[in-house]
């Protein structure tokens, strides 16, 4: 009688386990490397070929106005981790590891706490403190992979073949009454910096792709666009990169095709992951979100890179699938969302509640977020090439003040009357009050969020 009122236990227990382990969905964040907003089929893209990623779209909410809060991987990653601004994390290129407390805090490292089985595949792109056995803490299963890593044997795999098996092999072991958050930071699309030749490495299996298609120049093409620009931004890292990729029509043609075929890549990964959750009948419980990391110039204003306040450089691809959600299905959203409110979507997805410094907000349920009237960026890193500036980019006004500069430093650009941001407001006379309530609201919400460290 004994051993039957155990075993009875036993699987009144397993069956509670399995219950609460339904409840609580497996998510998947997918994040791509230098990809802007445009660069989607579902976004309109005449050209590239991303129809997973569009099926994500169609089966839930695309996100039109997705912005990036500083436009460089490292601070940008530090953010989708920690749900906090640059200036509060204190991370990029040059600076030391994130925060042990952030790095706790991190979504990895609440959902694990929480029993989750969390995972990380890919480009990690930042330090924390404590190294190894820190990041122990935010993930069970730790894949990084770097560009140009290649698998071993005869074969040699591409790195963005390499993330989707290993976002594969992370799946099929997990255990069935454990929900499991997986993070697949793609290199792609990034560029590989040190070899002009072959700038754009892609896997063979799209070498052929986008044969004989000519590759649209942008409309703001160099010329007049990048006359215009203060002698700081012409000086900058942004023109160097761009003699690198796109000065030359033979040069832009061979690098915007490599380009979208590493898209269309990481597309088809993202894919072969969709096939195996439905292969395991896990679909249906599986939210997938898709973000970029920052935007990317590819010839406007004869820049190339990101780092500056520009459309171009700001603005992300965002994609939220949740297969149980209602009236979620095709969706497009106008309302701002930033990678600062990754972090918090996730806990709030997997009913965490969220840590008290976070300065994201979940973006579902959206009929009970506030809607923003807009946001704070910068750029903060220490580099000759790359001036620093601070800014807010609301509904309708964009400010920018490159602080450093010690002339032509301010910016304001009137997005409805003017959306491609092709002239300067700041000396404008008859704009001096929206400048002056621009520059005030930015200088208040820097000394707040850097004073919430």
């Amino acid at each position: 009688m004994r051993h039957l009122l155990l075993f009875v236990a036993t699987i009144t227990a397993f069956s509670a386990s399995l219950a609460h382990a339904a409840e609580r969905p497996n998510i998947i964040f997918f994040l791509s490397d230098d990809h802007r907003a445009d660069v989607l089929g579902c976004a309109g893209h005449p050209i590239v070929k991303t129809p997973s990623i569009d099926k994500l779209a169609a089966n839930g909410v695309r996100y039109e106005n997705a912005f990036v809060t500083t436009s460089i991987c490292a601070a940008s990653r530090a953010t989708l981790f920690t749900g906090l601004f640059e200036r509060t994390h204190g991370y990029t290129f040059g600076k030391p590891p994130i925060a042990a407390a952030h790095s706790a805090d991190s979504y990895p490292a609440q959902l694990k706490d929480a029993g989750y089985r969390t995972g990380f595949v890919g480009k990690f792109g930042v330090k924390v403190t404590g190294g190894r056995p820190a990041i122990d803490k935010m993930f069970d299963s730790y894949v990084p992979i770097g560009r140009g890593q290649k698998g071993n044997g005869k074969s040699k795999q591409h790195f963005t073949d390499i993330a989707g098996d290993k976002a594969l092999a992370f799946i099929s072991s997990n255990p069935e009454d454990k929900p499991f958050c997986l993070s697949v930071s793609f290199n792609a699309a990034h560029a590989e910096d040190g070899d002009k030749a072959n700038h754009y490495p892609h896997p063979a299996t799209e070498s052929k792709l986008y044969d004989g298609l000519k590759m649209p120049r942008p409309e703001m093409d160099g010329g007049k666009y990048f006359e215009s620009q203060p002698k700081f931004l012409q000086d900058s890292m942004n023109r160097d990169r761009y003699y690198w990729r796109w000065d030359t029509p033979e040069k832009f043609d061979r690098n915007m095709r490599h380009y979208f075929r590493m898209l269309t890549a990481m597309d088809r990964n993202i894919g072969r992951v969709m096939d195996e959750l439905k292969k395991r009948g896990i679909a249906d419980n599986t939210v997938i979100l898709f973000m970029g990391d920052n935007g990317y110039y590819m010839g406007e204003r004869g820049f190339a890179g990101k780092w500056s306040h520009y459309e171009q450089s700001l603005r992300v691809p965002l994609i939220v699938q949740d297969p149980r959600a209602t009236n979620a299905t095709g969706v497009v959203k106008n309302e701002f969302a930033l990678n600062l409110d990754i972090a918090a979507t996730i806990l709030n997805l997997a009913g965490i509640d969220l840590p008290k410094r976070y300065q994201g907000r979940p973006l579902v349920p959206s009929d009970q977020i506030e809607k923003r009237d807009g946001f704070f960026c910068e750029h903060r890193m220490q580099n000759n090439r790359i001036p620093k500036w601070e800014g807010f980019r609301g509904n309708r006004y964009v400010y920018a003040n490159y602080y450093e500069q010690e002339s032509d430093a301010e910016f304001l650009h009137d997005l409805k009357e003017d959306p491609n941001q092709l002239t300067n407001l700041a000396t404008d006379p008859k704009h001096q009050r929206t400048l002056e309530e621009m520059r005030a609201l930015t200088n208040r919400l820097s000394k707040q969020y850097l004073n919430e460290k």
